[in-house]
């Protein structure tokens, strides 16, 4: 199955080092983020995870709920999560899923077989509140993902999400966004962008970031 932004993402029951998920249920109102790894006992996924579970605040602060995926089963994501803890010196605070039949990475297309024919590729995916998919990424094995950029991608689609802006590239939080060109009445640029706007061209209008 292919998914595509916009499409909702697929519901699943499937079990997990917290026990059963309803990942729709589990997700309620919030954002979710839904990563893969290659397997249990990987280096790579190893910091990853510890970086997630370091990220907790992070991503409370946004309303977002993490959750993983490997391939192995609920015990072996238990003995891996005492490494995880050990070595990166955290603590775990999201579910593993235990997708041993491979049933959530065939729904979501984890499994690229020019790849690995047998183990998940890196995929990430950010689900809105109305569980429509937002954001897919996917990462070769040998590549950790970067997660300060995970937190940009939800800032920006949170502050997309309810105002008339987009982000430029290498946005940070707090810095100039764009005023979407659909936006053209002048009346209602004024009342949403009270700070002004600067017009590099007629088509890049730069305002402040409305939440600063």
């Amino acid at each position: 199955m292919s998914l595509r932004l916009g499409d909702i993402a697929p519901d699943f029951t499937q079990e997990s080092s917290t026990g059963t998920i309803h990942f729709h249920e589990w997700l309620g109102s919030s954002w979710g983020v839904l990563f893969s790894h290659p397997a249990d006992f990987t280096p790579v996924c190893t910091t990853e995870l510890g970086l997630t579970a370091k990220l907790r605040e992070e991503f409370a602060k946004r309303n977002v709920k993490a959750i993983a995926l490997s391939v192995d089963g609920v015990e072996s994501h238990q003995r891996w999560i005492n490494d995880i803890n050990e070595t990166q010196q955290t603590e775990v605070n999201f579910p593993i899923i235990a997708d041993a039949d491979r049933k959530v990475a065939t729904l979501y297309d984890m499994i690229h077989p020019n790849a690995n024919d047998s183990l998940t590729v890196r995929s990430l995916f950010i689900i809105d509140p109305n569980k429509k998919i937002r954001l897919i990424i996917t990462y070769p094995a040998s590549t950790g993902r970067n997660f300060n950029e995970i937190l940009r991608v939800i800032d920006s689609l949170q502050l997309t999400e309810n105002h008339k802006v987009a982000t430029p590239g290498n946005w940070q939080p707090g810095e100039d966004v764009v005023i979407v060109p659909s936006l053209q009445d002048a009346d209602e640029i004024a009342k949403r962008f009270p700070k002004g706007y600067r017009a590099v061209k007629p088509y890049l209008r730069l305002t402040p970031d409305p939440r600063s």
